[in-house]
């Protein structure tokens, strides 16, 4: 505090100072991680030029001190022009990286770290920004994070720790609510859909829901589209699935006699997902939001197979999948048939609404239940579907698909 470290630390610890003293931390907790939301859509220039200016202090005053990676990036470089994003756009993504990197971050531009860069482990209190890393983070590795906003978790990389408050604390994570389902979903929507359906009830940041009924357990995408959905639809930042997340191996373990009790049932997930139902023709179809596994993209390789896309199809995955989809080859397949494999980005951050524009799309149908929550604010008509679903004009040669009654390929 007094400087001195130099001005980008101090700046740093005033901050996280004054984070800590409205949630009414006592102290800090030393973390081993950082995860930084900073796309240009939102950090706009006021906000890449403050980056600028703590990327410009001396080289020995302006280094992270713990391992500090990047949220999605607002593009694809190398996709740019076929996305329609316009120069400015570019620009002050470019700016952006370099500060960064001066900075000593690591532009790793993805939200899911948990699956290809490094998991934290149970207990591990770190200093994450996506909310879908968040709750996956707390939930199914039993780390220990608060959703960190983009200058807290940059704070956090700078000094090496976070205030000591929400779920760094043992007490916050325990059970607010108790949910039980009557079925174990089958798609990765279907787990979306769940995760919105309890979201709703959950309804807040400091409710954490312990759920029962989940018969067998979930491979680490369904669980991705499960808490990402989870944490768009009800800010909620910590799960225990019981009998199956770390620190509910009974429902004792985190949940005290008489919480309140509610049912989910195979209604309320067709609710929700007919929600987002559309008869009209689709514009564009998007798997984004989490970016998608070395699986996914191999699941949608096998079901492009022999086919040729009528409306664009954009898959969007992390630098770190990339390479491997290109050498296992389901990038060519998948674009082989009409579709575009994108790197880095999310399809909700690299201002959709002005690709919107650009590319004459309204109507986009995808998988993600986070996803259709979002798009609606970026002007348009969202549709949920599994990543099979089809229907007869799909894949031919109009312009437009219409999706009508499902059907499996």
């Amino acid at each position: 505090m007094a400087g001195k470290s130099g001005r980008v630390a101090q700046q740093a610890l005033q901050h996280q100072l004054k984070v800590g003293e409205f949630f009414s931390a006592k102290d800090f907790v030393p973390v081993t991680q950082a995860h930084i939301m900073a796309d240009t859509e939102s950090l706009g220039e006021a906000g890449v030029r403050w980056l600028e200016g703590l990327a410009d202090a001396p080289e020995g005053q302006r280094h992270v001190r713990i391992p500090t990676i990047t949220d999605p990036r607002g593009t694809d470089f190398a996709k740019a022009a076929f996305l329609g994003q316009k120069p400015a756009m570019l620009e002050l993504e470019r700016r952006t990286i370099s500060a960064f990197v001066r900075l000593g971050v690591a532009m790793t531009d993805t939200c899911i770290n948990y699956q290809t860069i490094q998991a934290p482990t149970r207990n591990e209190h770190v200093a994450f920004g996506d909310t879908g890393v968040v709750i996956y983070s707390n939930s199914i590795c039993g780390a220990r994070s608060n959703f960190e906003g983009g200058p807290s978790a940059l704070a956090a990389g700078l000094t090496g720790r976070t205030p000591r408050y929400g779920f760094h604390l043992p007490g916050q994570r325990r059970a607010t609510l108790h949910v039980r389902v009557d079925l174990t979903p089958a798609s990765l929507n279907e787990w979306g859909a769940l995760g919105g359906v309890i979201g709703r009830i959950a309804g807040n940041y400091w409710a954490v829901p312990a759920i029962e009924g989940i018969e067998e357990a979930p491979r680490s995408d369904e669980l991705k589209h499960f808490g990402a959905a989870m944490a768009s639809f009800g800010s909620v930042a910590l799960f225990h699935l019981v009998g199956l997340t770390p620190e509910s191996g009974r429902l004792r373990d985190v949940a005290v006699a008489g919480l309140p009790n509610h049912q989910v049932a195979r209604a309320d997930i067709d609710a929700l997902r007919s929600s987002y139902h559309n008869d009209g023709l689709v514009d564009v179809v998007v798997f984004s939001a989490p970016q998608l596994s070395l699986f996914e993209l191999r699941d949608l390789a096998d079901l492009c197979e022999g086919r040729r896309f009528a409306v664009p199809l954009l898959a969007v995955t992390s630098p770190q999948v990339k390479p491997d989809s290109d050498r296992m080859g389901y990038t060519a397949r998948i674009e082989d048939a009409g579709g575009t494999l994108l790197s880095g980005m999310c399809f909700y951050q690299s201002y959709a609404r002005e690709i919107a524009e650009a590319n004459g799309w309204k109507r986009l149908a995808t998988n993600s239940v986070k996803l259709v929550n979002i798009l609606g604010g970026y002007g348009y008509q969202p549709i949920l579907a599994s990543m099979e679903f089809r229907e007869p004009h799909s894949c031919t040669g109009r312009r437009a698909g219409r999706f009508a009654d499902a059907r499996r390929l």
